[in-house]
């Protein structure tokens, strides 16, 4: 447990502080840990005692933030600071105002403690509710009950908005969220209506909006649209900006065989690459990528021919040429991202 807060601890300060909570006591509840470690996880991260008690059978254990055993009398829940459901009782011995997470703190423990010992099952399946209907392996008629539990009626629109679990959010939308494992490691996904305005947050990937039926679809896309991102100057990717070549990109196998890609890598290797080549998926003549790229149209020209010959096709001798550099840079830079890696301590997000 404490090895887990000492990751989680290393997350860049500025992210959502709730998250790491959440993310603390979903990896507890997993692993099945007992309640004093529970009650130590709370107290580490509220930075004081933690306690419960229960009705029957009669228990009451109180921990520090350092794990161990408070041996003085029980004493009375903190006003204010302490959550009762189902004959269980949390607290947090907060001395002075309450902290910014104190409540979400108190939330998950309280969930924990009844999953722990048996109460609130129902609770954790709701919240679970949320990897299921995003799993296109779950037959579709588990996928619609578990969107009822959310409250995503059949028929209605919605976008998944995928973020790794260190962004930054300016605004938290209300909306039915978890933490869904995916071969990138840990996503935060949120379902929000189709037509929500733009979020302000980063780095976030929304995708593609869809019926409840097809949140798989959104989600795969959302999750593409984020490892696009390039914070700080592009924190957000709306995968609608691509339109079915999302879609392409978001069923490609991880192991899929690129020649194209592979043999675009050798030009991305030049300083002059990823900017030349992001001015020729762009521009639609010469002249105009040289502008983008901020050089002469002689230069730009010869550097086409460079990488016609490395890729044994002029990306400008017509639209399927065209088509198939813009797809190879995409894949490339989905090949290249690394919007998901880990932010040392201490950096800024966008």
């Amino acid at each position: 447990m404490q090895e887990l807060l000492g990751r989680l601890s290393a997350l860049d300060p500025g992210a959502s502080l709730g998250l790491r909570v959440i993310a603390c006591f979903d990896e507890l509840v997993v692993g099945n840990v007992n309640s004093r470690a529970l009650l130590s996880a709370a107290a580490s991260l509220a930075g004081c005692n933690a306690g419960y008690c229960q009705d029957l059978p009669s228990r009451t254990m109180r921990v520090t933030p350092r794990g161990e055993l408070v041996d003085e009398p029980p004493v009375a829940p903190p006003a204010g600071s302490s959550a009762t459901a189902d004959g269980l009782t949390v607290w947090i011995e907060r001395s002075g105002p309450a902290h910014a997470n104190d409540a979400i703190i108190l939330e998950r423990l309280a969930l924990s403690m009844r999953i722990r010992h048996g109460r609130g099952r129902r609770d954790l399946d709701s919240r679970r509710a949320l990897g299921l209907v995003l799993d296109r392996a779950v037959p579709v008629e588990d996928r619609r009950t578990a969107a009822t539990r959310l409250g995503l009626a059949p028929g209605t629109r919605h976008r998944v908005v995928a973020a790794p679990l260190f962004a930054v959010w300016d605004e938290h939308p209300t909306a039915a969220e978890d933490v869904v494992p995916t071969p990138y490691g840990p996503i935060h996904a949120l379902v929000v209506p189709h037509d929500h305005p733009p979020i302000a947050a980063g780095p976030i990937g929304v995708g593609v909006a869809t019926t409840v039926e097809h949140l798989p679809r959104s989600f795969r896309t959302a999750v593409v649209a984020l490892r696009l991102c390039a914070p700080p100057e592009t924190p957000a990717v709306d995968a609608d900006h691509y339109g079915g070549l999302i879609g392409l990109l978001a069923d490609l196998p991880p192991d899929a065989d690129q020649p194209d890609v592979d043999a675009l890598a050798e030009v991305m290797v030049a300083p002059w690459g990823p900017p030349t080549v992001d001015a020729l998926v762009r521009a639609g003549s010469v002249r105009q990528a040289a502008r983008l790229a901020g050089v002469h149209h002689s230069t730009l020209q010869q550097r086409l021919d460079g990488i016609g010959d490395t890729l044994g096709f002029d990306p400008f001798d017509d639209g399927i040429s065209r088509t198939r550099l813009g797809i190879a840079y995409l894949a490339w830079r989905l090949r290249t991202s690394r919007v998901l890696d880990l932010p040392a301590p201490g950096r800024s997000r966008p």
